[in-house]
């Protein structure tokens, strides 16, 4: 703020003191106080104040910022990633034609046709009559054991 030397304030009180007074010196210095308090006091909102705009600009910014990336965030979002991987591998479609599954009435053309005949009675029968009734399709016995000398 103001620069004054000491010997300069030493002046300035020699003459208060001659013009004014002892009596009145103290109640001038209390006011002086005052008002350099109220001063530093203005000084402290002023500068809270221009710190509040500085960060509230620097808030705007971010927020810009913040927004722009949303919004190529929302672009990389809508893109076709696939589409344009496929684009730019087979660009004619060549490999994609050849790649197709065929289609469900060619497959139905290839196919054998299913038979909806039952089959014979004689076919069907229970697997342990057939192995009573064929010996060679019965299990065969476990070995016998010898005895050994």
């Amino acid at each position: 703020m103001f620069d004054f030397a000491w010997s300069e304030m030493a002046l300035i009180a020699v003459v208060a003191l001659v013009v004014l007074g002892p009596k009145e010196l103290p109640y001038l210095l209390r006011t002086a106080g005052q008002w350099v308090a109220k001063a530093r006091e203005l000084a402290r909102d002023f500068q809270g104040q221009v710190d509040e705009m500085v960060r509230e600009a620097e808030l705007a910014d971010v927020k810009k910022e913040v927004e722009t990336v949303g919004q190529q965030i929302e672009e990389v979002a809508r893109t076709d990633i696939a589409g344009e991987i496929e684009k730019t591998v087979d660009p004619k479609g060549e490999m994609s034609e050849h790649l197709k599954l065929p289609e469900l009435a060619q497959v139905e053309q290839i196919a054998p046709p299913a038979t909806t005949e039952a089959p014979p009675q004689e076919a069907i029968t229970e697997p342990a009559a057939d192995a009573a009734a064929d010996p060679a399709l019965a299990e065969p016995a476990p070995p016998a054991k010898t005895a050994t000398a």
